[in-house]
């Protein structure tokens, strides 16, 4: 998922507490693979180990950026051939 920062910000900086530990649910879930904000600072990546875009999409709507009005999610599909990611393994224990 590729974010982009609707709102100013330093709007977008007041709700990131809530959103990194909305980041944090997903990941003690196990459906992080890695996430991060772009440089410079106009949105986010975050690459989920989910079974669709589908899956992604209604994940993310809850994010409190979106929630919020601040960020934009857009599913990008992916499959890392390369790399330290081309072996990935889900882990869902």
């Amino acid at each position: 998922m590729i974010s982009t920062y609707s709102a100013p910000l330093e709007q977008v900086d007041e709700a990131r507490a809530d959103h990194l530990r909305f980041i944090d649910g997903l990941d003690e879930r196990g459906l992080v693979v890695s996430a991060g904000r772009q440089e410079p600072p106009a949105g986010g990546v975050v690459l989920l180990d989910v079974d669709s875009a589908a899956e992604a999409r209604a994940l993310m709507a809850e994010d409190p950026y979106v929630v919020r009005g601040l960020a934009a999610y857009e599913a990008i599909g992916w499959q890392p051939t390369r790399g330290v990611l081309a072996d990935w393994a889900r882990d869902r224990t």
